[in-house]
């Protein structure tokens, strides 16, 4: 079954875009039952088989024993996603398998391509760049994946539409013209092209406005904010741990 991979920047909206996935394709109830073409899960923070199993059938609202044999589990699990339909399994931040040691997750691997086979389900797998060198852990798995990169935005049509999507939405009585080059292009560099910051920065820069009356986001009410950048965040946290 054909795979994708989403490999992007931490706070770039993987997650986000994989809601709004989920919710354009619900689940449905019948007289039979419901079914559920779509599951979305986050993986475990550690490559560990048995807690694979309890994420999905949480995710399921299936009952189960946190005791018992893994290969029960696994025989529970694959019952249950095939008698609700589910076509496709989602997996958030795959890159938690890079947590555990190899044989572990080989083992993960092996769990996922096996009820891939199983059921004919496609995989879809989302996470920072660890994910792609994670999946091709198992070079058989690795080859049916194929990636896309959510890229950081740039100073673009697409992003000025981003801007003003955002402005839309934001609760000032005064126009901004957040799409304004000067203006995209400041916030832009303060976001570092990242969409969650983006969305952070303009709240923050909007409750600002609001205190100070104007009602209005302009550069010199961007100057002011209390704003770190996230390369500088992290610079700061390197330099605390070395």
């Amino acid at each position: 079954m054909p795979n994708l991979l989403l490999v992007g920047e931490t706070n770039n909206g993987k997650t986000m875009l994989i809601r709004r996935f989920v919710e354009l394709h619900p689940a449905q109830s019948a007289e039979i039952g419901s079914t559920r073409r779509v599951l979305s899960i986050q993986a475990p923070p550690v490559p560990d088989e048995r807690r694979l199993y309890f994420a999905i059938l949480d995710a399921l609202h299936a009952p189960y024993s946190p005791s018992g044999f893994t290969a029960a589990k696994m025989t529970q699990v694959v019952t249950v996603l095939q008698k609700v339909g589910v076509r496709m399994l989602v997996i958030d931040e795959l890159h938690h398998l890079l947590a555990g040691h190899l044989e572990k997750q080989r083992q993960f691997l092996n769990v996922l391509k096996y009820i891939s086979n199983e059921l004919h389900i496609s995989l879809v797998g989302a996470g920072i760049k660890d994910a792609l060198r994670a999946i091709h852990t198992d070079r058989q798995l690795g080859n049916r994946f194929e990636t896309v990169v959510l890229p950081r935005w740039t100073l673009d049509r697409e992003f000025r539409m981003l801007l003003m999507s955002f402005e839309q939405s934001l609760p000032l009585r005064n126009p901004s013209n957040l799409a304004g080059k000067e203006l995209a292009t400041v916030l832009l560099s303060m976001s570092e092209g990242t969409i969650g910051e983006l969305a952070n920065l303009l709240c923050v820069a909007a409750a600002a406005a609001i205190k100070n009356g104007r009602e209005q986001i302009d550069v010199a009410l961007l100057k002011q904010v209390e704003w770190t950048r996230p390369s500088e965040r992290k610079a700061a946290v390197e330099r605390l741990a070395s």
